[in-house]
């Protein structure tokens, strides 16, 4: 799936684009890679967020290698980074669709081009439900799957495809939920009920099961007591009976879960399923992975069974933030030029992870938990608890690594893809 990037790599960049400098005010986005700028030579303002080619290129070829070992298919949610630019390169290595989770993601994803989208959310606005019939009206090649864990949900598609006189039925999968959970059906029976129920109206199809086992916790025995097991488990117990009524209708099936945290037990749990159902994985974060939340998590023991298909290699953190030091105020208190409003800090502070001092070091050096550590941000400012005989002064550069991507990407209109040398390579454009 080739997507429409030509019209983006040609739109100039405003006056004011974070991270771009106000004399390059005009460029191109295409024109980003070819400008020579380095990250440590002092040639952008900072802060500036920056994708490591060498991590994008790793984290694409193992998890394209781990879904064709499990005979999954990936959907990656697109609200991690919003970018096109990245979606081409998801599609590229094997990604079967997108996931979006609102009409405006899907609106944009078609205004790019991407032709199959998993929409990992209920339709129920009006306006959202009148977009996605013109979608499907206008392109027979576009294929859409939506959520369904209610009558009335089902009956407000069902009325306005009918109302319209659409000729392709709206494809629906159930939303499996746990108790105190988000949305979704709680009980195996009552995903029945509602299968019957889309069954008897027209205007929607039922293609199969979904959940979303993230909001829930994994901590427990794996083989025992564990949440997103039992939810697991409600889906297979669902698809079963399913089959058994002969609720779905014929063609594609579908079975979908997978978070950037668990996905390889949920493709260890479902992915055996017989009766021709596709496995989508929705995983959006292994692509830049992260310093924090799904670093942890991808690197917990109990977070499958230990007979689960894991990833070939370890994915790789690819997502940095660089900024200068404004001030050491004192000796273990320093100031950097950076804060909330360029980094995630709702699943944990950001890491320092090196710094640089041109005409002192060659390449980053380590600054590691034991030198420095971030202990609150302010709008504009992080302040970093720092040894009190490290050098670090005003000026110099410090990386930060960050806890959960999808709050940092849409913070950054731009960033810019570099090297192992932090040459700048090309500019990402998002669009939150």
């Amino acid at each position: 799936m080739d997507l429409n990037l030509a019209p983006l790599l040609a739109d100039p960049l405003p006056l004011g684009t974070k991270g771009l400098p106000p004399r390059a005010a005009g460029l191109t986005l295409g024109q980003i890679g070819s400008q020579g700028w380095n990250v440590l030579r002092g040639e952008l303002p900072l802060p500036v967020a920056v994708l490591k080619e060498e991590a994008l290129a790793h984290n694409l070829r193992v998890m394209r290698t781990f879904a064709a070992s499990t005979r999954a298919r990936l959907a990656p949610h697109g609200k991690t980074t919003m970018s096109p630019q990245l979606f081409q390169m998801q599609l590229a290595h094997g990604a079967w669709a997108m996931t979006a989770a609102t009409v405006s993601h899907v609106a944009l994803y078609r205004r790019f081009g991407v032709s199959r989208i998993l929409l990992a959310n209920q339709l129920v606005d009006p306006v959202a439900i009148e977009y996605v019939l013109d979608e499907l009206e206008r392109d027979p090649e576009f294929e859409l799957l939506s959520l369904a864990d209610s009558r009335e949900g089902v009956d407000r598609l069902s009325c306005a495809s009918v109302r319209r006189g659409s000729t392709r039925p709206l494809q629906l999968l159930l939303e499996a939920g746990a108790p105190g959970g988000r949305t979704g059906l709680r009980t195996v029976d009552e995903m029945i009920a509602l299968a019957r129920h889309i069954k008897s109206v027209p205007g929607v199809e039922l293609r199969g099961v979904e959940a979303f086992e993230g909001v829930l916790s994994s901590s427990g025995n794996p083989r025992g007591d564990n949440p997103v097991r039992a939810l697991l488990d409600r889906m297979k117990q669902c698809i079963a009976r399913l089959e058994e009524l002969d609720l779905l209708a014929p063609g594609r099936r579908v079975v979908s879960a997978g978070g950037s945290a668990l996905f390889e037990c949920v493709a260890h749990e479902l992915g055996a399923l017989e009766g021709g159902f596709d496995l989508v994985l929705r995983s959006g974060c292994y692509l830049t992975l992260d310093h924090g939340l799904y670093l942890r998590a991808l690197e917990d023991p109990s977070r499958a069974d230990p007979a689960a298909v894991r990833l070939t290699e370890a994915l790789m953190p690819a997502l940095e933030i660089w900024a200068h030091v404004q001030s050491r105020p004192e000796r273990e208190l320093a100031i950097a030029a950076f804060g909330k409003r360029d980094a995630s800090h709702d699943a944990g502070l950001p890491v320092p992870i090196a710094w640089f001092r041109p005409g002192m070091h060659s390449k980053p050096a380590a600054l590691g938990p034991d030198l420095a550590s971030v202990t609150a941000l302010n709008d504009q400012h992080a302040y970093l608890k720092v040894n009190s005989d490290h050098p670090l002064a005003t000026g110099d550069l410090v990386c930060f690594g960050i806890s959960h991507p999808c709050t940092t990407f849409d913070k950054w209109q731009l960033l810019y893809r570099v090297n192992a040398d932090y040459d700048v390579t090309g500019g990402i454009r998002t669009f939150f």
